[in-house]
C-alpha cells in the first residue's frame, strides 16, 4: 500500500454538488461527505474501494481509522478526472489490503470523513432476508401478520372476497375483453400502485426461483437460508423451502390469470389486473374501494406463464409432485396458446389505472419459455425452438447493453438457466451458451472497471433509465453467474463494486436500500408505506430498493427538483418522485438474488 504525506484539509471540501452535478448555477442539496464508500461494509475477500469528490488534480492522502479513531492504514488516492455520469471531479482510493474485521471504520481524505462502514464476513445475510420479506409484505389477498412483520407493517388482506365487489376473487374483464369473471386472487402487488402484472410478476418469481435453484448448481452455494422455517412467510413448517413457498404465492396467481378451457383465447394469460382508475395516494390495500379489471390477454404474458410454470414444475417436484404436474400442464398449455396467437401484443396506451407494460417484440419471451420447457422436459420440440431462435448464441440480443435482463427483455433468463441447470443440450451446445454468458459478463465487468464508482452500468448515450438500480443489479446477476461458471474473480469483484454503488459508494452518497447505511432511501413511492404523506403510516420496510437515478425525469416532482441534473444525480428521495423513487417486485428480486450470492462468497 502506497504511503504519502498528509494533504491539507482544504484539498477536499464538503460536497454540495447536489442533484445537478458539477457546475450547477443555483443552490444545491447537501449530499454529505465527499468521501464515498459502501455504507454497509466490505467483505474480507474482494475489493475495498471508494471515491472522493474533490477539485484537486494531484493525489491526496487517505487515512483509515477504526471505531476508536486509531489509524489502521493510509495511502494515496488516484486522480480519475471528471466522472461523466455525475459531472464530478473525483479521485479513487483502494484499501483492499486491509482485511481486519471490525465495525465503525471510516476513511478520511483532506479532513473530510466518510460514513462509517464494516469490514467482515456475513454482511449480506440480513439484506437477503429483508429483500425477500418484501414479497410477503406486498402479498395480495392475505392478512399480513404482525408476528412476521411487526405492528407497523401488519394489515388486513387486500382485494380479497371481503373487499368491495369481492376484489380479485371475482374480477371482471375490461369492456370488450371478455364476458365472464375470474378469481385472480393472490400474487404480489407490483410496485407503489396496487396492480398485478403478469410480465412483471414473471421475471420476479423467476429470479426468486433462480436464487433457490442456484443453490442446487453453483459451487459453494448454501440452500439453508432459504429452507423451511428460515424466512418470514406464514407457510413455514410445511416441509417446503420457504423461498419456494413465497414463489408459489405468485405462481398460483399467474396460473389463475390463464384463460380457461372453452373460452376465446383459451390457454393465453390476461396481461394484468388493477383498479379501474389510478389508486389514490395513500391507500392501504384493504381500504381500496375501486372495482378491479382484467385486461386483454397478451402473448408476452402467456409466455411468462409458460416459462415460470415450467421452472416451478422442476423445483416443486421433490416437495409436491401433484403441484409440479399442474404447473407443467399450465406451461405446456400456455406455450401452445402463444404459438397459436403469436401477435397478441400489448401496447403502450393501456395505462389508465396501472402501468401499460407494452411489449411489441416477443422473440425473447419465446426463447425464455422454450428454454425452461426444454430444461424441465428434455423434449425435442422445445430444444428446436431454442436452437433455431434468432437470439440463440447472440450475446448482444440475449443480454442487452443496458440491462442483462428486464421485464421486457427476458431471453437472458433462459440463457442463464441453460448455462447452469442440468439439461439435454450437447456438451458443445452448452459450452457455447456459457461462452455467451461470459461474453456478456466481460462487457459489464469492463463497465465497472472504467467507472470511478465501480458501477457495472453504462447506458448508451450516458442517460440513466427508469429503474437504473435494477439494471445495475441484473447486470450483476450475469456477472455472478459467470463467476459461478468460471471462477474468475474479475466477475465477482464487479458484483461487489456494484453493491458498493447501491449502498452509498455513488455520486449522491446515497444508500438506495431502506434500513442499510447512514444515508438511506426511506420515502419511496408506495400506497401504504407512505409515512411522508401520513405520519401514521410506516416508511418502506427494510430491504426495499429505490429505483434510482432516471434522466427522463418523468414525474412533476423530479422535473421541478432535478432539472438539468447529470445522469447519476437524477434522483430524489421523495414519495411523489415516482420516476426515480418507485419500488417494485422486479427490482427487489435481483437484490435478493445478489445478496444471497455475496453471502455465499463470504463463507
Amino acid at each position: 500500500m502506497a504511503l504519502g504525506a498528509l494533504t491539507a484539509p482544504a484539498a477536499v471540501a464538503a460536497d454540495h454538488s447536489g442533484p445537478r452535478g458539477a457546475g450547477a448555477d443555483r443552490p444545491q442539496a447537501d449530499t454529505g461527505s465527499p468521501v464515498r464508500v459502501n455504507q454497509v461494509g466490505y467483505p474480507t475477500h474482494g475489493p475495498r474501494k471508494g471515491t472522493v469528490v474533490t477539485p484537486a488534480t494531484k493525489p491526496l492522502t487517505w487515512t483509515l481509522r477504526d471505531a476508536d479513531g486509531i489509524e489502521r492504514a493510509r495511502g494515496t488516492t488516484t486522480p480519475a478526472g471528471i466522472d461523466r455520469s455525475s459531472g464530478q471531479r473525483v479521485q479513487t482510493f483502494d484499501f483492499s489490503e486491509v482485511t481486519a474485521a471490525g465495525k465503525g471504520y471510516t476513511i478520511t481524505v483532506g479532513g473530510q470523513k466518510s460514513e462509517p462502514f464494516t469490514i467482515g464476513d456475513h454482511l449480506y445475510g440480513a439484506l437477503r432476508s429483508d429483500a425477500l420479506a418484501y414479497f410477503y409484505h406486498n402479498r395480495s389477498g392475505i392478512k399480513i401478520d404482525k408476528k412476521l412483520v411487526g405492528d407497523a407493517y401488519a394489515r388486513p388482506a387486500g382485494h380479497d372476497k371481503k373487499a368491495p365487489l369481492r376484489g380479485d376473487t371475482d374480477a371482471r374483464c375490461q369492456k370488450g375483453v371478455c364476458d365472464y369473471r375470474r378469481d385472480v386472487a393472490g400474487g404480489w402487488y407490483d410496485a407503489g400502485d396496487q396492480g398485478k402484472y403478469v410480465v412483471n410478476g414473471g421475471i420476479s418469481v423467476a429470479q426468486l426461483m433462480s436464487a433457490y435453484e442456484r443453490t442446487l448448481t453453483a459451487p459453494g452455494a448454501d440452500a439453508a437460508p432459504f429452507g423451511d422455517g428460515r424466512l418470514r412467510v406464514p407457510e413455514r413448517g410445511n416441509g417446503t423451502p420457504d423461498l419456494l413457498d413465497e414463489a408459489r404465492w405468485e405462481m398460483d396467481f399467474l396460473m389463475r390469470m390463464q384463460v380457461p378451457k372453452g373460452k376465446p383465447l383459451a390457454g393465453m394469460a390476461f396481461h394484468k389486473v388493477h383498479d379501474k382508475q389510478w389508486t389514490g395516494m395513500p391507500t392501504r390495500p384493504d381500504q381500496d374501494k375501486q372495482p378491479r379489471e382484467l385486461h386483454a390477454p397478451s402473448t408476452a404474458a402467456t409466455l411468462n406463464l409458460a416459462a415460470t410454470a415450467a421452472q416451478a414444475a422442476r423445483l416443486f417436484r421433490p416437495y409436491d409432485a401433484q403441484y409440479a404436474d399442474r404447473c407443467l400442464e399450465a406451461a405446456r398449455t400456455a406455450w401452445a396458446a402463444a404459438k397459436a396467437h403469436p401477435r397478441k401484443l400489448a401496447g403502450d396506451g393501456d395505462s389508465i389505472g396501472g402501468g401499460a407494460y407494452g411489449d411489441r417484440d416477443v422473440r425473447d419471451e419465446f426463447y425464455w419459455a422454450a428454454s425452461e420447457l426444454f430444461i424441465s422436459t428434455g423434449e425435442d420440440t422445445y430444444r428446436k425452438a431454442v436452437l433455431t431462435s434468432p437470439l440463440h448464441g447472440d450475446a448482444d440480443a440475449l443480454f442487452p447493453r443496458v440491462s442483462g435482463v428486464s421485464w421486457s427483455s427476458v431471453a437472458g433468463l433462459g440463457a442463464l438457466d441453460l448455462a447452469t441447470v442440468p439439461n439435454n443440450l450437447t456438451g458443445e451446445q452448452r459450452a457455447a451458451v456459457r461462452s455467451v454468458v461470459a461474453k456478456a459478463a466481460d462487457r459489464y465487468a469492463s463497465f465497472s472497471a472504467k467507472s470511478a464508482y465501480g458501477v457495472p452500468y453504462a447506458p448508451k448515450g450516458g442517460k440513466y433509465e427508469w429503474g437504473s438500480n435494477s439494471q445495475v443489479l441484473n447486470n450483476m446477476v450475469v456477472l455472478a453467474t459467470a463467476h459461478d461458471l468460471t471462477g474468475k474473480t474479475r466477475y465477482r469483484d464487479a458484483v461487489l463494486r456494484g453493491m458498493d454503488y447501491l449502498l452509498g459508494g455513488n455520486p449522491l452518497n446515497q444508500s438506495y436500500v431502506t434500513g442499510y447505511g447512514e444515508r438511506d432511501s426511506h420515502n419511496q413511492h408506495h400506497r401504504f408505506w407512505a409515512h411522508q404523506l401520513n405520519a401514521k403510516l410506516p416508511h418502506p420496510a427494510p430491504g426495499s430498493l429505490a429505483g434510482g437515478p432516471n434522466s427522463g425525469l418523468e414525474d412533476p416532482v423530479a422535473k421541478k427538483k432535478l432539472k438539468g441534473c447529470a445522469p447519476a444525480m437524477c434522483y430524489t428521495d421523495d414519495i411523489m418522485a415516482f420516476s426515480t423513487n418507485e419500488i417494485t417486485i422486479n427490482w427487489n428480486a435481483p437484490l435478493a438474488w445478489i445478496s444471497s450470492y455475496i453471502d455465499d462468497q463470504e463463507r
